[in-house]
Parts: C-alpha cells; structure tokens; sequence
C-alpha cells in the first residue's frame, strides 16, 4: 500500500478514478488486516498505482485496468453492506470474475457481489454460499430444472452444493427425503477383495456423503433421520426396482456407473422429486473396456428439456490453490500424451475391445 499526502497525478495516456470509503466501513475491512486485500488488488493489477488517504482510495494507470479496480472496490463494497466479510480469496475470485467477463464482453454475467451473497443454507455457524460463476450457476440450474448434471475435476463443489440444496430443500418441505447413493467402484479396489460385511465393505465408497452431511446437519439428527427413512445413503445397485417420490436424490461419482446404471438411475425419477448427478469425466475407475454412462448421457441427453448440464473447470475449485493448478497440470499433460487419464483411458479402451470383436 502506498500512503500518499497529496492526489497522485496520471502521467499522459493513464487515467485517474478516486472513490471515498463510507464511513461506516471501518477501512481495515476493505484493506484487510495488514493491508491484506489491497496487497491482492495490487498483485492482480501490477502496471498501476493504488494510494490510500484515510478513507479515500485512488487508482492511477492504464484505463482499462483502473475501471476494473473501480468495479472491484464497489463489488467489495456491496458484499460488506450484507454483514458478509472479504477474504483474500473473496478478492481474487472478484478480481478474476470480473476479467473474465471483461475479456468476454458479458456485461449482463452475474456479478461477484451477487455470486459472493447468494445464500443456500446456514447450518451450525457458518453460510454455505457459492464462490464462483460457474457454482451460482450451478446452484441456479438444481432450483430450476428436474435433472441436473455437475461435471467438473475435484475440489469444484459438485457434490457439497448439491447436498446443501438437497438439507435446504429438505428443511422448507420442499421434499420428504433425501437419498443419497454412489456406485461401489474405485480404483484397483473391489468390494469382495474388502474385509468385513455387505455393510463395512461398502461403508468406505459411502463416507464423503456422510461427512458432507455431517457439516451441514446436527451430528446428533442424523441417525434419527436415517433410521427414519428421511435420509438414506445407499450404494447405486440399491436403486434397482424403485420409484423414488418426493425425493431429492444426488448420484456422485457417476462416471463410474456404466450405460445401463445410468440408465436405471435416470428412469427411478418419481413425482415432485429432483435428481443431481454429479463426476469427474477424467477420473473413470471402470475395468478396461467398460463405458463411462456419465459420458455417454451427455450425448443422448444434452438438449432434452428440464434436463440440464453444468460443466465446472479448474478455476471452479475451491479447495487449496495447488489444487487448481494439479487439475491444470493433468490436463496439459493429457493433452499433450494423449493415453493415460479421463476421456483419452475411455478411448484407448474402447479401442482396445473394438479389435477383440
């Protein structure tokens, strides 16, 4: 941060904008502490020049950028008004919503503050919320449509948003009962290679669905409501035979079911219920030779009325930064081998079974 006495004046060719800090925002909570958020801002824009007098913020440099630093300020602004705090990362996910839909000329696109303060449920102290375009809009496509599709890599939020929209609609009657289930496969493993009963060997493939749960309901409710039918979790196969009423149900890691599964699956649809279906087109854990139904489904079903797919990408994720730059890795390198993961396996291993015919 640059503390300046005097207005800094733009040299030829840059521009100037200055924007007052109403008083009742204390200036750390748009500075950050220790002039965190600002030393965001400053990184994100480094060709210009950003000086803080009291209240009073000025930028100086390239137009372009120094009407991005505007928008940034007053998106800040907008989300402080809610009660809501900024974090560093609130500041770069801002910064990068607005660049992007600078770059693509999107004027209409959402805009940060709306994306930041969309609540979909508070539970046990803390808002679930969406933190990116691609998630609000996510979030946006369960509310409005029957079936909805979440694709995207790891750490995008595809599973978490949709239970938080599956309690949600749980708590406002919406439905009667959540069902939760994932096909039993994973990578190397099988379920009669696992010690123990039906129940401990599928317990494992079941867990992150629990622990989902368990962030956003009372711990101690859960078992209550189990054993009450008000929510199941369940592998797929358990969903064979079954019309599901009244329900909101969440398939994840679908690109493990095969045609057939996904098939089932879709066809359980009952009255008054919603379905989300939620994988990783990249990371198939079906034996050689097996088709994905997850990528097969978005050829036979893209287009179909109240039938939607949300397609999330690396700048979605919301776990650590170095997970975004993994999935960026993986795909670089997919590209460029052309053999090992996601949808180059599937190709490889159809080939492979198309010989054998």
């Amino acid at each position: 941060m640059t503390q300046t006495p005097t207005p800094h004046t733009p040299a030829q060719g840059q521009a100037r904008v200055q924007f007052t800090v109403p008083a009742q925002h204390p200036m750390v909570t748009v500075l950050g502490s220790g002039d965190s958020l600002l030393r965001v801002i400053e990184k994100a824009f480094p060709g210009a020049d950003i000086h803080v007098r009291g209240n009073e913020i000025s930028a100086v440099g390239d137009q372009a950028d120094v009407a991005l630093i505007s928008r940034v300020f007053d998106e800040m602004m907008l989300v402080l008004r809610t009660g809501q705090p900024m974090t560093e990362d609130a500041v770069e996910r801002s910064i990068a919503m607005l660049k992007a839909s600078e770059a693509s000329g999107d004027a209409g696109s959402e805009t940060p503050a709306q994306v930041l303060t969309q609540n979909i449920l508070s539970s046990r102290g803390r808002t679930i919320r969406p933190k990116t375009l691609n998630q609000k809009r996510y979030v946006d496509a369960i509310d409005k449509h029957t079936i909805v599709f979440g694709i995207g890599p790891a750490g995008t939020g595809k599973t978490y948003l949709a239970m938080a929209k599956a309690v949600q609609a749980l708590q406002s009657k919406q439905v009667n009962r959540i069902i939760l289930t994932r096909p039993a496969v994973e990578a190397g493993e099988r379920l009669g290679f696992l010690p123990g009963t039906l129940y401990e060997k599928i317990d494992p493939y079941l867990r992150p669905l629990y622990d989902a749960l368990h962030d956003m309901l009372d711990p101690d409710s859960i078992p209550r409501l189990m054993a009450a039918g008000t929510i199941e979790v369940a592998p797929l196969a358990y969903m064979r035979g079954r019309t599901l009423n009244d329900a909101f149900i969440i398939l994840d890691e679908a690109q493990n079911t095969s045609p057939e599964q996904m098939k089932m699956f879709l066809t359980r649809l009952g009255f008054d219920s919603k379905i989300v279906i939620t994988g990783d087109v990249t990371q198939v854990d079906l034996p050689d030779g097996t088709k994905s139904g997850l990528r097969q489904v978005q050829d036979i079903l893209e287009g179909v009325e109240d039938v939607h797919f949300s397609r999330l990408s690396s700048h979605d994720v919301v776990r650590h930064k170095l997970v975004g730059r993994i999935v960026d890795a993986y795909e670089k390198y997919d590209s460029k081998h052309g053999t090992e993961s996601g949808a180059h396996k599937a190709r490889k291993s159809a080939a492979k079974g198309s010989k054998g015919k």
